[in-house]
Formats: C-alpha cells, sequence, structure tokens
C-alpha cells in the first residue's frame, strides 16, 4: 500500500513538473511569435487593408460605420472584429497615414511636412479627410482613431465643425495609446506570476497629455474613448500583459492579436461604445 501511495506520489509530483514546464514552454513560444514583428505586422494590417476603400452598399438598410484614421484605426478595427462588437453594421475604413493627419479645409497643407507632401497627395498611396468626406456622409456612425499629432489634436473640433456631420450621426473619437519599449529578452527570463504586475513608464506626452486636449476640446456631442485612461488608469504606467499572460503590444503601438482582443474588451465593456 505504501509502494503505491509513493508511486502515485512521484507519478503526481512528474505530472506538475511537465504540466509546468509545458506552460513555461508555451508561455515563451507565445511570447516569440507575438514578439515577432513582420508576423505581428502583417496581422496589425492585414483588416484594414481588405477594408480600405470599402464602399457601403446603400440599397441595404444595415447600419454603417466608417473608421477613419492611421494604424491606430486598424488596431480599433482589429480590436472590434477580435470580439464580435458592431457585427450588425457595414464597416468600411479609410486609412490617412500618420505623416498624412490634416485638419479639414484650406489650412490642411500646412499640416503635412515638405517631405511627406508627395505621399499625402497621391490617392493611391494615402486618403484624406477632404476625399473621406462624401463617404462620411453615408455613414450612420463615424469612428475617428489616429495616433494623434498634438496640433492635430488640438484642431479636431473645427476640424469636425468643418466636416458637416450631422446631428443624426453618431460621432466616436478614440484617443491615443502607449505601453512604452517592448523587450521580450527581459520577458523571456521572468516567470508568468511577475509578468501578469509588469508595468512600464510612459512618456506622458505620448498618449495621456494628448487625450487631456482631445477630452477638454471635444464636446458632449462627440463620444470620445480614451485608452489610455480606460487600461492604465491615471498613472504614466501601463501593464504590457493580459490576465492570461499575452503580449499587449508588439512594439510598443500596435496591437498583438491577443491584445487586439483584450483591448476590445477594456474599450466597449468600459465604455458608451457598449451601447452602439
Amino acid at each position: 500500500m505504501f509502494r503505491k501511495a509513493a508511486g502515485l506520489l512521484a507519478s503526481m509530483v512528474v505530472w506538475s513538473m511537465s504540466t509546468a514546464i509545458a506552460a513555461e514552454t508555451s508561455l515563451k513560444q507565445n511570447l516569440m511569435t507575438a514578439a515577432d514583428t513582420k508576423a505581428s505586422g502583417e496581422y496589425a494590417f492585414s483588416q484594414c487593408r481588405a477594408l480600405t476603400g470599402q464602399t457601403f452598399d446603400t440599397t441595404k438598410s444595415t447600419k454603417k460605420a466608417l473608421i477613419v484614421g492611421d494604424s491606430y484605426a486598424c488596431d480599433f478595427l482589429n480590436s472590434m472584429q477580435e470580439n464580435g462588437y458592431l457585427r450588425d453594421y457595414q464597416i468600411a475604413l479609410r486609412f490617412i497615414p500618420y505623416d498624412c493627419q490634416t485638419v479639414a479645409g484650406d489650412a490642411a497643407p500646412k499640416y503635412i511636412a515638405a517631405k511627406d507632401r508627395s505621399l499625402c497627395a497621391t490617392p493611391e498611396r494615402a486618403d484624406s479627410l477632404e476625399r473621406a468626406k462624401a463617404q462620411m456622409q453615408e455613414a450612420d456612425v463615424v469612428i475617428f482613431a489616429s495616433r494623434w499629432k498634438p496640433e492635430i489634436a488640438a484642431a479636431l473640433p473645427q476640424t469636425l465643425h468643418t466636416l458637416g456631420l450631422q446631428p443624426r450621426q453618431r460621432v466616436v473619437v478614440v484617443g491615443s495609446k502607449f505601453f512604452g519599449k517592448i523587450s521580450v529578452r527581459q520577458y523571456l527570463r521572468m516567470p508568468a506570476n511577475d509578468l501578469k504586475k509588469l508595468e512600464n513608464e510612459v512618456d506622458p506626452s505620448e498618449a495621456k497629455a494628448i487625450n487631456a486636449v482631445l477630452a477638454k476640446g471635444l464636446g458632449k456631442e462627440v463620444l470620445f474613448v480614451d485608452p489610455h485612461n480606460l487600461v492604465c488608469g491615471d498613472d504614466t504606467s501601463c501593464p504590457l500583459f493580459t490576465d492570461d499572460v499575452n503580449l499587449i503590444s508588439y512594439d510598443g503601438r500596435h496591437l498583438t492579436k491577443e491584445g487586439a482582443r483584450y483591448m476590445g474588451k477594456v474599450l466597449f465593456q468600459h465604455s458608451a461604445l457598449g451601447q452602439m
């Protein structure tokens, strides 16, 4: 009897160690996969590219949502789709690269650096608010999501006024986010419990300060969603991993697939986005 009990105990110990080793191996593999900037970058932009330039079927009564912005708009799209949010909407996207962010109207060109004007003037390579304006008028919901430049954030209230969006339309502005420098080599040496609690100090001017400008300037008729505040609170440090120990961002700015799933739940479950 004693030998059987001892043998069973030994088997349980071996099984427990094997499970722990397998979990640790899986964690490291997930980390390496998420940190592959080429693969994660392809994920980040694949759905974005598929929907860029998509037109609405105006013969259908289905609600229409237009997402407008740069690579952060792609992140928002992924966050939404990973969780099935707005699945009852027709979805289209207008991609305006970070270097081409503009305000609407005659003053727009002054916001683009001389070196970027050729890119931003080429419709095949970069969209613009002016070119997207007609499709905005068709949408029931217009969602602006960008890595906002300070001057663009400050001018956004006037930009929205110039675009002439109608009271019947729901306008959403998604603020900026930043997770700081990603150091996979460091994370590979850390146990899972430490990774769950790991946070990065981030420059408050990168997201927090810009979001404060947006929150102050936008009127009550615009739904402003602050990713930094929802994920990081009022701190200048942000978590790097989800509760199930998946890396949120592969480069500090853009989301991994698991990060998009996590971010979508945070945005839609803790803001008025969930009522759409």
